[in-house]
């Protein structure tokens, strides 16, 4: 028998695989269908490390699984190729960034590839291709004829390095997601998708789906739904609005604060006695992120405003107005009613100012060094609601305060509308033009895709507009409305936008006449098992769950949510326990692993890693005894054995291993899974041999994770057909129950002996069987047998 040798042996299958389209699905099937998804690859210049494949293989895990149980698999792959990254660095070497994208394609497909994932790459798609944009120039003229984008003029999220502007979930911790360089404030003309018009429906649909809990509480906090007032304050001859979840409170507001960019600032800027010191305050917190103003731990700061006061409408007291940045004009109001007694933030801000606390609700310290918040007691200094709890003073109040036109109930949400416009060159171009006579103009569908122009350079302009606005002959355009002189719009869209309907062209990704057919559609959605990352559960699942209702909306799908199931897995850190980066040196690179190891060993390593969910340190041992299992599993063809015997003494273990590892492949247990199968070929190595019969139903089982060398040993073995073809191994539970049993049989609580018996005997046939054991009968030989304790099926302890 030759000696193991992974790299002959993976690269015959993988061609076998390709060339046979083996892990072609078909739009045209009788079987039931299953759509596993993984969240495609952005294809940076520096490949793949080991944490990348531990989603993908597992997903190949379940889908190979699925194959075998006769189901109609889709595991598509491609790009999601726009972005930043790939333009900083076209910018910084001179190299187009579609060059750049082709070269990183090109190798993070190699890679893939040579892991052996049964991805249906026919269906490879790319967001940069101008067949699979025009789709996305089509939704978003869908989104613009819905009245669900819009343009605003608005404080963004500005990052001085990148030159753009960044949704909040791109920020963080002060900082850009992709560059890590300073985020500012700053006000600028943006295209605006309304998602907050479906903020209702993005929580309540979370009841239609299977998603681990994690996932639906990190979309519900983002999407943040409260449920409280809108109370109006006078101010002048005029009033501020504020929001606020606890009107029970508002007897205990004894100041305001608005954020610095409200308007009311310039409104009454000649009542301001103190103009120039609010401004300089307004420009400093412009410097700021959303995050580093609202993070609680900040030191407050502020400016009164002087000459204007505000009046509390239930105490009819004047109270003062302050401007502070922990107040942000993108949530509720842009003002809040300060209730020092019971908010930390308010509470500390009034300690820095000398601003009155009052206390509300009883049974709250308010002193500085013992403040907490008050969710539950007895409302106290508050003439209309004095002595009711919270709950009940919250409904006499809001109709109290309804009732006398001082505000109205509302319910407010944190998620704000998405930034959707950027002002770089390498995205896709928002195929709208303005026209001074009919305004906003959407391209028609002939004239999609609205493609990317060339240009010489694709730095941003020195006042932050995009690379195209330099292109006077791509801007200067006709109306398709009048026919007059227009301008295109020059911002392009954001990479989240490609990646917001991508599982949909997976269905039917050549079609040049829709984004996907209805048949198609019909058949394949919704995504039966999607996984992907943690942090992506706040950016791109709900963006893509956005864009997949309005399309359910217009008719262009049948259901109201793309994904019915959703995991997330956990990251693969350095052997030194931290997050891989180049920067801290503890990168694995797979194609060294592959190289050395072989593909196979690489999977099942990432598999049998640890817990799924949870992050794991990479082991450079652990790869290791994969591989040794591996050439295990290789060396028994030496073993084969006629002899029934050989099938009977590992049935039980057999059948067990089957029930558990399929089990385990569904619900994501691979390490558990694995250690069954390494158990079972220990037991197979003790008894001296196994049936060619066995040997075929444990290729099968270890085929989803190891695919390349079960498949050569398949055919070394001369089974019929491939592997990839066979039926998936059915247990018998008649036979997971064990016909025999060892019993460990004690005498003085020490162990004497062990007998073999029948799995259902009896005590009295145990303990007769235990006195004749020729050990334990010499042992009680003369002795008084005082008590006999016997644990069914577990230890018999007799005591002399």
């Amino acid at each position: 028998m030759e000696k193991y040798n992974h790299k002959p042996i993976e690269k015959k299958w993988q061609d076998i695989w390709e060339e046979k389209g083996v892990f072609h699905a078909s739009n045209d099937s009788d079987k039931e269908k299953f759509y596993p998804l993984v969240e495609f690859p952005y294809p940076s210049g520096q490949g793949l490390h080991v944490g990348h494949p531990r989603s993908y293989t597992a997903l190949d895990v379940v889908a190979r699984r699925r194959r075998l149980d006769g189901y109609n698999v889709l595991y598509p792959i491609g790009w999601d190729a726009f972005g930043l990254p790939t333009e900083n660095y076209a910018i910084k070497n001179k190299i187009h960034p579609k060059i750049v994208t082709k070269d990183n394609i090109a190798n993070f497909k190699r890679q893939l590839m040579s892991l052996g994932i049964s991805f249906d790459w026919s269906r490879e798609i790319n967001t940069t291709d101008e067949g699979y944009y025009k789709w996305t120039q089509w939704i978003f003229i869908q989104l613009f004829n819905k009245g669900l984008a819009y343009k605003n003029k608005m404080p963004i999220n500005w990052c001085n390095s990148c030159k753009v502007g960044l949704a909040n979930e791109e920020v963080i911790q002060g900082t850009c997601e992709r560059c890590g360089g300073e985020v500012v404030r700053k006000e600028k003309n943006q295209w605006m998708l309304k998602i907050t018009e479906y903020a209702d429906r993005l929580i309540d649909d979370l009841d239609l789906v299977n998603y681990i809990d994690r996932v639906k509480i990190q979309q519900k906090n983002w999407i943040g739904r409260s449920y409280g007032m809108e109370i109006k304050f006078p101010v002048d001859d005029t009033s501020l609005t504020v929001f606020t979840t606890r009107p029970d409170t508002i007897y205990g507001a004894t100041y305001m604060v608005i954020s610095p960019e409200h308007p009311i600032i310039q409104e009454k800027s000649h009542k301001i006695q103190n103009l120039d010191e609010v401004l300089a305050y307004k420009e400093e917190a412009a410097k700021k992120s959303e995050f580093e103003r609202t993070e609680v731990n900040t030191e407050k700061t502020g400016v009164r405003v002087l000459g204007l006061d505000a009046v509390n409408p239930l105490t009819k007291q004047n109270i003062p107005l302050f401007v502070s940045d922990y107040v942000l004009m993108t949530y509720g109001t842009g003002a809040i009613m300060a209730v020092p007694g019971h908010d930390t933030r308010d509470h500390e801000f009034a300690k820095v100012f000398d601003l009155p606390i009052v206390e509300v609700v009883s049974g709250g310290n308010v002193q500085e060094e013992a403040f907490t918040d008050i969710d539950n007691g007895t409302i106290v200094n508050s003439p209309i609601i004095d002595g009711l709890s919270v709950k009940e003073a919250k409904e006499k109040i809001s109709e109290y305060i309804e009732a006398q036109g001082l505000g109205t109930k509302k319910v407010n949400f944190k998620l704000r509308d998405w930034v959707f416009s950027r002002q770089r060159y390498w995205g896709e171009p928002i195929p709208l033009v303005y026209c001074e006579k009919c305004g906003w103009v959407p391209l028609p569908d002939s004239e999609l895709p609205l493609t990317l122009p060339e240009v010489e350079s694709y730095e941003p302009t020195d006042d932050g507009e995009s690379p195209l606005s330099k292109i006077t002959d791509w801007v200067s355009t006709t109306c398709p409305c009048c026919s007059g002189p227009a301008q295109r719009e020059t911002d392009t869209m954001p990479q989240w936008a490609g990646s917001s309907w991508y599982f949909l062209r997976y269905a039917d990704p050549d079609n040049n006449e829709e984004l996907a057919s209805k048949k198609a559609l019909d058949y394949w959605m919704p995504v039966d098992w999607y996984n992907g990352g943690m942090e992506h559960t706040t950016l791109h699942l709900l963006y893509s769950r956005f864009w997949h209702k309005v399309l359910y909306d217009i008719g262009v799908v049948t259901n109201p949510e793309p994904y019915a199931k959703r995991t997330s897995h956990g990251m693969i850190l350095g052997e030194n326990n931290e997050k891989m980066s180049k920067s801290r040196g503890n990168v694995v690179n797979p194609d060294e692993i592959v190289e050395e190891y072989g593909a196979d060993t690489f999977r099942m390593y990432e598999m049998f890693i640890g817990d799924f969910e949870k992050s794991v340190p990479w082991s450079s041992l652990g790869i290791k005894g994969c591989r040794r299992f591996i050439e295990r599993t290789w060396k028994l063809q030496e073993m084969i054995r006629e002899e029934d015997i050989f099938s009977d003494k590992i049935e039980s273990s057999l059948h067990k291993t089957i029930k558990k590892v399929t089990e385990d492949y569904e619900t994501l247990k691979f390490n558990t899974a694995i250690a069954a199968m390494m158990s079972l070929i220990n037991e197979i190595y003790d008894i001296g041999g196994i049936t060619k019969k066995d040997y075929q139903t444990f290729l099968i089982l270890l085929n989803p994770v190891a695919p390349h060398v079960t498949e050569e040993l398949w055919q070394l073995m001369g089974f019929d057909g491939f592997l990839n073809e066979a039926p998936w191994p059915k247990y018998d539970e008649s036979k997971l129950v064990e016909s025999t049993i060892e019993i460990p049989v004690q005498i003085n609580g020490k162990v004497r002996g062990k007998i073999v018996v029948a799995a259902n005997i009896s005590q009295d046939e145990v303990i007769t069987m235990a006195k004749s054991d020729l050990v334990v009968k010499d042992m009680l030989d003369g002795k008084e047998i005082k008590k006999i304790i016997y644990v069914p099926g577990k230890i018999l302890n007799i005591v002399v």
